[in-house]
C-alpha cells in the first residue's frame, strides 16, 4: 500500500520511501494485479542495509545446529512445522527451499507477526520458526530458544555466534533481505542526490549504526544504478523460490 502511494505521488522531492527488498523483488511475482511496476515506477535512490533472518528452535530440541536438524526431520513419520511471519515472506520461502535442497518434509504456518510465531514454538505448538535477529536474541540470550544457522552470504551482526546455512554445508541461502530508499519515477536526478546525501549522512552516525546492528541490518549503501542492478539480479532468485512454494496473495 506504501508503495502505490509513493508510485503515485509527485515527483517533487516531497514523498518517498525506505523499504524492503519485498516490494520490488517479491509481489510482482506473488499478485496479479500489482498497482506499480517495480522497475518503472521508482527513482532509485541508494541501498541502505543487508538484512539477515535465522532458523530458531528451542533449546529443548534435540539437535544444536542445521545438520541436526535435518537429521531429525528426517527421523519423523510426521512433517517438521515451521513459521515465518506470512504466506510469501522471506521465511516461508527459505524454508521452501531448505526442504527442496535437503529432502525434507516441512509444513509451513504463516503467522502474524514474527512473535507469535515464536512464542508458539517455545510453547511447543511449533517445532521451529524463522525469525529475525532482533525478534531471536532476547530468547537466545534467556536460554529458551537457539539459533540454528542464518541465510546470507555472511553472519548477521545482530547474531554473531550464529553460523550461515553455507558455513554448514547448505548452498543457496546466500539471498538475503535488503532495505533501500526509492522516490516516485520521475523525480529530478538532482532531488534523488540530494536525498541519497542526506541518508548517506544518517548512515554514517554511529548511534544509528549500532542501531542497525542490533537489528540485524549490516549498512551498505551504493549508487541508484547500483541499487538497480541488485533489484534485477535477485527478482529472478526470489521468483523461483515463490514459484517452488506456491505462494500467491
Amino acid at each position: 500500500v506504501g508503495a502505490e502511494v509513493v508510485a503515485r505521488a509527485a515527483p517533487d522531492g516531497h514523498t518517498f520511501m525506505i523499504t524492503t527488498n519485498s516490494t520490488h523483488t517479491n509481489v510482482v511475482h506473488l499478485m496479479r494485479d500489482l498497482p506499480y511496476d517495480p522497475l518503472r515506477s521508482f527513482a532509485p535512490i541508494t541501498l541502505l542495509s543487508w538484512g539477515s533472518v535465522l532458523l530458531l528452535a528451542p533449546r529443548a530440541a534435540p539437535y544444536a545446529d542445521l545438520p541436526g536438524f535435518a537429521a531429525s526431520a528426517r527421523s519423523l513419520r510426521r512433517p517438521v512445522t515451521y513459521g515465518s511471519w506470512g504466506s510469501g515472506s522471506a521465511g516461508h520461502l527459505y524454508g521452501a527451499l531448505l526442504a527442496r535442497q535437503a529432502g525434507l518434509n516441512l509444513e509451513h504456518v504463516p503467522y502474524r507477526g514474527e512473535q507469535p510465531a515464536i512464542a508458539d514454538m517455545l510453547g511447543g505448538r511449533l517445532d521451529t520458526t524463522f525469525a529475525s535477529p532482533v525478534g531471536a536474541r532476547p530468547q537466545i540470550a534467556a536460554g529458551a530458544a537457539r539459533g540454528l544457522g542464518t541465510v546470507g552470504a555472511r553472519r548477521s551482526s545482530g547474531v554473531p555466534e550464529v553460523p550461515t546455512f553455507a558455513e554448514q554445508g547448505f548452498a543457496g541461502f546466500d539471498l538475503p533481505l535488503f532495505v533501500a530508499a526509492w522516490a516516485p519515477a520521475g523525480t529530478p536526478p538532482e532531488i534523488t542526490a540530494r536525498l541519497r546525501e542526506s541518508l548517506v549522512r544518517a548512515v554514517a552516525d554511529p548511534v544509528i549504526r549500532d542501531r542497525m546492528a542490533d537489528q540485524g541490518q549490516t549498512p551498505e549503501l551504493s549508487t541508484p544504478e547500483e541499487l538497480m542492478a541488485v533489484v534485477r539480479r535477485d527478482t529472478p532468485r526470489w521468483g523461483e523460490l515463490i514459484a517452488v512454494s506456491g505462494a500467491r496473495e
